[in-house]
């Protein structure tokens, strides 16, 4: 589609992504694709918000005529205290990161990571064997969406560990009520514990560009495993690179930031966006050409 052909009016519709810093967010591109896309009056900003300036600036949104707004890092957490009203999974994971401004300016809070870390996985097919077991690594806020995630989908049994024990059982103990079972596992435990798994999922940054590749070893993970990866710069970690080499089936984790953003643009503009090839493409090519990872 041209994009000459999409304009924005005195009525457009208006949402944007806060966080500090944000201008590496890749949400605009992705937003604004879309609104072109499907030929939306709208726009979508990124808005760099200090944390002591988060309370304010949030209750700005309805005053300057904001449908809405994603939040970013620092702020997920924090977000969740400010709005009027929390869905049920963004209360099970602790934070937020889509908000809906309603009728009198009432601010409705979500966690749509959720979502995009289980369309993401629905991409896998077969491969995702989502009733057994399943290793995360890492124990800090990313994990407490995907532990939320795989529980919802029936998971049963997720194994959890992290470089420090002691985060990985204090995550464990505060997801307790909201996961059928999640046992932290120790450090120095964690290839033991790939055994009888189907799934092994980092939350963390290592395997990100300029960070040290993750230390584990992919040699008791059964050969039917799915193995994802949060991390998208690079695309290919060496954790899946190693995993495909091995035979294992994996998912990027670009899927999940495409993924996680269609229940908020539907929200704001009126209409449920593709996740296509032109997206993906989109992103891809941004992040190659970035100077510096996101």
């Amino acid at each position: 589609m041209d994009k000459n052909d999409y304009s924005i009016t005195g009525k457009a519709k208006i949402a944007g992504v806060m966080g500090f810093p944000v201008a590496h967010s890749r949400s605009p591109l992705l937003h604004n694709y879309w609104l072109r896309r499907y030929q939306i009056d709208g726009a979508y900003v990124p808005m760099a918000v200090d944390p002591l300036g988060l309370p304010s600036a949030l209750r700005s949104l309805a005053p300057l005529g904001f449908a809405g707004c994603n939040i970013t890092v620092p702020h997920k957490e924090n977000a969740i205290q400010l709005v009027d009203t929390v869905d049920e999974l963004a209360k099970k994971v602790g934070a937020i990161n889509t908000v809906v401004v309603g009728e009198k300016g009432s601010l409705a809070g979500s966690n749509t990571d959720v979502y995009g870390f289980t369309a993401n996985l629905e991409g896998a097919g077969k491969a995702w064997q989502k009733k057994k077991p399943a290793l995360v690594v890492g124990a800090g806020g990313a994990s407490r969406a995907v532990i939320i995630a795989l529980s919802e989908a029936g998971c049963g049994e997720i194994r959890l560990t992290n470089r420090t024990n002691d985060r990985a059982i204090t995550l464990s103990r505060e997801m307790q009520p909201h996961v059928k079972k999640i046992t932290p596992v120790a450090w120095q435990d964690r290839d033991d514990a790939m055994k009888d798994c189907a799934l092994l999922v980092n939350t963390t940054t290592q395997g990100m560009q300029g960070q040290p590749a993750l230390d584990v070893d992919l040699r008791a993970l059964d050969d039917n495993a799915l193995v994802t990866d949060l991390v998208y710069t690079p695309l290919h970690t060496p954790l899946l690179l190693e995993a495909k080499r091995r035979g294992h089936a994996i998912m990027d984790g670009l899927g999940m930031l495409l993924h996680q953003a269609v229940p908020g643009f539907e929200a704001w503009y009126g209409v449920k966006p593709v996740v296509d090839d032109t997206a993906r493409l989109l992103l891809m090519t941004d992040i190659m050409n970035a100077k510096i990872p996101e």
